[in-house]
C-alpha cells in the first residue's frame, strides 16, 4: 500500500466525476499545487484539502491528475525538468569550464533548497518519487563527468580519471539522497550540493604556478 494513500486499506480510485478544464487552468492549478507540496510535503495532505486550498472542485483537480499518487509524481517530474532547464541555461552562459561546473552544482543546490524538509522526507520515502529522484541524481553525475572531461581537454583541470571523479560525485549525491550525509553534517540538501561543487573544483584545479 502506498505511503500516501488517502485511506488505510483502500486503493485510491479515480473520481467518477471528471471535468474538462482548459490547458491554462490546468497549468495554473499544477503550479499552485506544486507550491503547496514543495512547502509542506505530500503525505498528510488529501485531494479534498488541496481542492479547498486551490479554490476549485475536486472534480476539477482530478482533471489535473487522476489520483493523488499521479499528482505528486507529476509535480516531482515537473520540478526536476524545470530545474534542469534553468540550470543548463545558466551553464550555457559560462565559457570557463571551472565556472560551468560550479554553476551547475550551485544550481542543483539552489533547486534543492526549494524542497522543504517535509517534502524531501516524503520524496525519498515514497518509491515512485524516490525513483524519479534517483534518475535525476544519476543524470547529474553523468553531467558532472561530461564537464570534468571538458575541463581536462581544455587544460584547466588536472588530468584525472573523469569517470572516477563523477562516481565520487554520484556517491555523494546518494549520501545526500539517503539522508546519511545530511544527518552527519547537519547540512540541508541544497547546501550539501553547493559545498560539493567547491570541493570538486579545489581537487580538480591545477596548482597555481609561480
Amino acid at each position: 500500500m502506498s505511503a500516501i494513500s488517502e485511506a488505510r486499506g483502500r486503493t485510491p480510485r479515480r473520481s467518477p466525476r471528471r471535468r474538462t478544464v482548459d490547458t491554462s487552468r490546468i497549468e495554473e492549478l499544477l503550479t499552485q499545487a506544486s507550491d503547496i507540496v514543495l512547502a509542506e510535503g505530500f503525505t498528510t495532505i488529501t485531494m479534498d484539502q488541496l481542492a479547498q486550498r486551490l479554490g476549485c472542485s475536486k472534480a476539477t483537480l482530478y482533471s489535473v491528475a487522476g489520483t493523488k499518487e499521479q499528482l505528486v509524481q507529476t509535480i516531482t517530474r515537473r520540478f526536476f525538468i524545470t530545474a534542469a532547464e534553468q540550470i543548463e541555461r545558466a551553464v550555457a552562459e559560462e565559457a570557463d569550464p571551472r565556472q560551468r561546473i560550479r554553476t551547475y552544482l550551485t544550481g542543483v543546490g539552489t533547486a534543492m533548497r526549494l524542497h522543504s524538509p517535509a517534502l524531501y522526507d516524503d520524496m525519498v520515502s515514497y518509491e515512485p518519487t524516490a525513483r524519479i529522484y534517483r534518475k535525476n541524481s544519476d543524470a547529474a553525475a553523468r553531467r558532472v563527468q561530461e564537464m570534468i572531461d571538458e575541463g581536462i581537454r581544455a587544460g584547466v583541470f588536472r588530468d584525472v580519471d573523469g569517470t572516477f571523479a563523477a562516481q565520487v560525485v554520484a556517491i555523494a549525491i546518494d549520501a545526500v539522497q539517503s539522508g546519511a550525509l545530511l544527518q552527519s553534517t547537519g547540512l540541508s540538501a541544497g547546501d550539501a550540493f553547493s559545498k560539493l561543487g567547491d570541493l570538486i573544483l579545489d581537487g580538480l584545479s591545477r596548482p597555481a604556478t609561480s
